[in-house]
């Protein structure tokens, strides 16, 4: 099981602005907050706090994650999710919809993030079958 995550950053407050925005139709809220550090999660204690920022050192502009999967309770969430995304400075990488390359009920919408990682909520809607979507 993953405790946490932590993503690298090349504009603290912009990226702050912008999963503060994105992640609060998941349930996310920003938890901690320092100067160039900020923690996201449904709970501030130690494995609900799961996602982190920090502000990157160096001017690598390489990305090395390929997606950031947030989980989603409802087919709505991706969807408010998607739309929080792209009004806080979020760019299209795959409006909600049904990705039925990854599984019939995998409903999932995707972001690039203002450092271009591929950010990603999905709702697995085991209520669907193969010959509905």
């Amino acid at each position: 099981m993953i405790n946490h995550v932590t993503l690298s950053v090349s504009n603290f407050e912009v990226s702050k602005k912008f999963y503060t925005c994105a992640l609060e139709p998941l349930g996310y809220r920003l938890l901690k907050n320092g100067a160039t550090v900020a923690g996201f999660g449904v709970e501030d204690i130690e494995g609900k706090r799961d996602f982190w920022i920090k502000e990157r050192k160096d001017n690598v502009e390489a990305h090395d994650l390929s997606c950031l999967a947030f989980t989603a309770a409802k087919k709505e969430s991706v969807n408010d999710f998607y739309q929080a995304a792209i009004q806080s400075g979020g760019r299209d990488n795959g409006a909600p919809g049904y990705h039925t390359e990854y599984s019939p009920g995998y409903y999932a919408a995707f972001v690039f993030d203002p450092d271009g990682n591929n950010i990603e909520a999905v709702f697995d809607d085991g209520s669907v079958e193969r010959s509905e979507i």
